[in-house]
């Protein structure tokens, strides 16, 4: 299964900026999450809902840092109390995207992110991106979510847990 890149964005960005170190990483309150992103592009805010708990954040942690070694060839990172600061090079495909974000958090229920990436080449069309992401803890998780899922914006559910071991379908067999 493939998941969207957004999809990935958003969970990665929900946690903050993934290469701190456990110890300086603001811990966000467990429950329910309601996470909006902004692309700015004339498209309407898109919203994903996601379960988290302790275990699924330094998952996600874990996650974010084996992506930043294997993708990125920089990755500047400073806390100053509730704001986090991040420069970083990455290489997808053939394009090479550097992106400065600043996140901001409010206690452990809620969050803001302003994300400025460049693409050369152009990824996927794209040239420049600037996007917002708001998130906040609305309660214990409900709606027969458990920690891990996620309900995106397309109303699909998956678990952030399965992103590892999602295997691509197999190919057709030879008649």
């Amino acid at each position: 299964m493939r998941y969207p890149l957004h999809a990935l964005v958003a969970v990665l960005a929900m946690l903050g900026l993934p290469a701190l170190a456990a110890d300086d990483y603001p811990k966000l309150k467990a429950g329910q999450w309601e996470m909006t992103t902004d692309t700015g592009k004339g498209s309407p805010p898109r919203k994903t809902t996601m379960c988290t708990d302790d275990a699924v954040q330094k998952e996600l942690i874990s996650m974010g840092i084996g992506m930043q070694k294997e993708m990125c060839s920089k990755n500047e990172m400073k806390r100053d109390g509730a704001r986090v600061t991040s420069m970083s090079q990455c290489k997808i495909g053939e394009s090479t995207i550097v992106t400065k974000a600043v996140m901001t958090f409010s206690g452990d229920t809620s969050y803001r992110t302003e994300i400025d990436s460049t693409y050369s080449p152009p990824f996927m069309g794209m040239k420049e991106a600037k996007t917002s992401m708001e998130g906040k803890h609305v309660g214990a998780c409900r709606d027969g979510l458990v920690p891990g899922d996620m309900l995106l914006p397309n109303g699909q559910k998956m678990n952030i847990k399965n992103i590892g071991n999602a295997k691509a379908p197999a190919a057709p067999k030879a008649k």
